[in-house]
């Protein structure tokens, strides 16, 4: 439902001409955001083997290879938290830039920068893990 929302309220902060526009691009990041997720981002975030000393970044689980079935909530929600925050930047960019520029935006926030940042705070094994 938020990304519903925001959509409307983006879709009420344009021009008419550009609503389609802004429409489209919160269904990409949906659909894109989520198949992002799917194949490297989750894995980028919460891929941590046990014995990895690696404190960037997740190095297993790409395309969920292996994945417990009991965690599929946690992959969704957690799949909605990331493609929230490709949403929210839509707000600021709305008249602003070409699809294009706002899906290679939504591919490389979706896939690198939001689930390494995950890793380092919320994995337990990033760089932020003091214990």
């Amino acid at each position: 439902f938020m990304h519903a929302g925001f959509s409307l309220l983006e879709a009420g902060c344009v021009r008419f001409k550009n609503t389609q526009n802004i429409l489209v691009k919160n269904l990409l990041v949906v659909t894109c955001g989520f198949l992002c997720w799917f194949v490297f981002g989750y894995a980028f975030a919460f891929g941590a083997a046990a014995s990895n000393p690696n404190k960037f970044s997740g190095q297993t689980g790409f395309f969920m290879m292996n994945f417990d079935p009991n965690a599929y909530r946690f992959w969704f929600f957690q799949g909605a938290f990331c493609a929230t925050g490709a949403t929210i930047v839509s707000g600021a960019m709305a008249e602003r830039t070409q699809l294009k520029g706002f899906a290679l935006y939504t591919v490389l926030m979706t896939t690198v920068i939001y689930p390494i940042v995950v890793y380092w705070g919320w994995s337990g094994a990033g760089i932020f893990n003091y214990a």
